[in-house]
C-alpha cells in the first residue's frame, strides 16, 4: 500500500457517524450526566449524531448488556462509554468490554494515558481507557470526568471516528485484485 493510505482508507469514511453513548455510574442521573452530555455535544459539533444514551450502574453485566442492546441497532456505528475505567472495586467497565473485542485497538489507551500524562501528570497510569471492536462496530471506553472525556474525544475519537468507522465498513469487501 502507498505511503498515502490514511488519505486512501478516508475516502471510506462516511461524513456523518451515529453513536451511541453510555455513560457508567452509581449515581449519575439524567440531569447531572456532564461526561455524557458532552460527548453528544462534541460529536453534534464534529457533524455526528447521538442516537441512544443510557445510563447503567458499574455492574458489568449490565455495561455488557447495555453495549450489546447498543450495538444491535443498525442505525448505531460506535459506542462511546464514559465512567468505571479507573482502579476501585467498583470499576469494572474494562472488564465487562474487552472480552468482547474482536480487535483490540491497543493504540487508543496507550495515547490516551500519554496524553492524559500530559495534563495530570502520573495520576494517568490509573486510567484503563480501552477501545477495540464488537460486531464489526468500535467500542470506545474513557473515564468518567469531563476532562478524560474532552481530551479523549477532541484528541483520539473525533478525529479518527469516520475513519475507523469506515474501515470496519469495508470488512465485508474482498481484497484489491481478488475479484
Amino acid at each position: 500500500m502507498s505511503s498515502d493510505a490514511p488519505s486512501q482508507h478516508r475516502a471510506y469514511a462516511p461524513k456523518s457517524i451515529h453513536c451511541a453513548v453510555l455513560t457508567v455510574s452509581d449515581s449519575r442521573t439524567v440531569a447531572d450526566d456532564k461526561s455524557g452530555k458532552l460527548i453528544s455535544e462534541l460529536l453534534l459539533a464534529a457533524g455526528h449524531s447521538t442516537v441512544a444514551h443510557e445510563i447503567v450502574p458499574d455492574e458489568a453485566d449490565a455495561i455488557r448488556l447495555a453495549v450489546l442492546r447498543a450495538l444491535a441497532h443498525s442505525e448505531v456505528d460506535a459506542v462511546i462509554a464514559t465512567g468505571g475505567t479507573g482502579v476501585s472495586p467498583r470499576d469494572v467497565t474494562p472488564d465487562a468490554l474487552e472480552p468482547l473485542f474482536e480487535k483490540r485497538l491497543a493504540g487508543f489507551g496507550e495515547l490516551f494515558r500519554v496524553l492524559s500524562f500530559e495534563e495530570i501528570g502520573a495520576a494517568a497510569v490509573l486510567s484503563r481507557a480501552t477501545a477495540g471492536t464488537v460486531a464489526g462496530k468500535v467500542v470506545y471506553v474513557m473515564p468518567g470526568s469531563s476532562g478524560a472525556v474532552r481530551l479523549g474525544m477532541q484528541k483520539l475519537i473525533l478525529p479518527e471516528l469516520a475513519h475507523v468507522v469506515g474501515q470496519l465498513r469495508r470488512a465485508d469487501e474482498p481484497p484489491s485484485g481478488a475479484r
